[in-house]
């Protein structure tokens, strides 16, 4: 997946492959790629990947894909014949508000066929860290956003520590865009070596590993957040273990809310054997919401990890960047 700061321009000379607005360097985004990627006939090749992979069950054909979303969806194939999970990297690119967000959302929900999967990313190695995008307070409401919505999430490894953007020397680099453009193109900043724990090299190694540890990693570390009951770790580990005890979660229908406030989002995951009504206040001061619904819940987990009590969902309150969720009682 290219850096999303290379992107593609229009050409203006009479080379219709060439884009000479470019530097001379940047060899991937000076060429238009009308033969090289997203041709009609890799459907047929993934449709033959997804024959052999049907005779596996416990098997899932994933594709790194970055294209519109009418032609993104296409990689799902016919009635199911295609590609699992093409990756959905669009919450990555936008803006960190609610209402690009959820048009986000909503825009995959009504074109995905049915019976094809959502999914959902929200770091990878070709982008600056989740942390460093967002900050660390809104990485939390990232984290509950992320296993809370509809389909397969994929975590980026650290994310789950709120690990941050490496400081890369130039003599340091290993990334070859980084080397061949210069070092802002670098994606070495979001693939420093995983932080284990406070001592030399974060314990990733014994050895000087190939990139330098990133900042912070005497507290973002395994080991200490493992000791913190209300660390970004167990955050994550908490959310993982509801997203797998709730059914609304795992399989239950994505339904938006109106919550009369710009600075919020709010949605149920609705299912048979029950629902689950999730808020996130992506900003810095308290809100007050105001549902329609006359009924009573039980939150069950914020993003503070400091509550478990029973709510009415007529009058939720939700601290500066806090996300909740909620079992509503059917």
């Amino acid at each position: 997946m290219a850096q999303p700061g290379l992107g593609i321009k229009k050409s203006t000379n009479s080379n219709p492959d060439i884009q000479d607005n470019l530097p001379a360097e940047n060899i991937y985004a000076r060429q238009l790629h009308k033969y090289n990627e997203d041709q009609d006939e890799v459907h047929t090749i993934i449709r033959k990947f997804r024959q052999i992979l049907d005779h596996y069950p416990d098997k899932c054909g994933i594709g790194e894909l970055g294209y519109d979303l009418e032609r993104w969806v296409r990689y799902y194939g016919d009635n199911g014949n295609g590609l699992h999970l093409p990756f959905n990297f669009r919450l990555i690119h936008l803006p960190w508000e609610t209402r690009a967000i959820l048009q986000s959302i909503q825009a995959l929900e009504a074109i995905l066929p049915p019976g094809d999967w959502p999914n959902y990313v929200l770091g990878n190695h070709d982008c600056p860290r989740l942390a460093s995008r967002i900050g660390m307070d809104q990485a939390r409401v990232a984290a509950l956003l992320i296993l809370t919505l509809r389909g397969t999430p994929t975590l980026y490894y650290g994310d789950e520590l709120g690990m941050i953007d490496g400081v890369i020397p130039t003599e340091s680099l290993q990334d070859p865009q980084g080397l061949r453009l210069g070092t802002e193109y670098s994606r070495d900043v979001g693939r420093t070596p995983m932080q284990w724990n406070d001592s030399p090299n974060a314990g990733f190694s014994s050895k000087k590993p190939w990139l330098p540890v990133s900042v912070g990693f005497s507290d973002r570390n395994v080991a200490t957040q493992n000791d913190e009951p209300r660390s970004i770790l167990s955050l994550y580990r908490r959310l993982i273990w509801y997203r797998k005890t709730s059914p609304a979660l795992l399989a239950g229908r994505f339904c938006a809310l109106t919550p009369g406030n710009d600075d919020c989002l709010v949605y149920r995951r609705e299912h048979p054997a029950g629902q689950c009504l999730i808020a996130l206040n992506f900003s810095g001061n308290s809100h007050h919401i105001t549902l329609s619904e006359s009924k009573i819940g039980h939150l069950v987990l914020s993003t503070y990890l400091d509550r478990n009590e029973t709510v009415s969902l007529t009058n939720l309150q939700l601290r500066p960047l806090e996300g909740i969720i909620i079992e509503i009682n059917l």
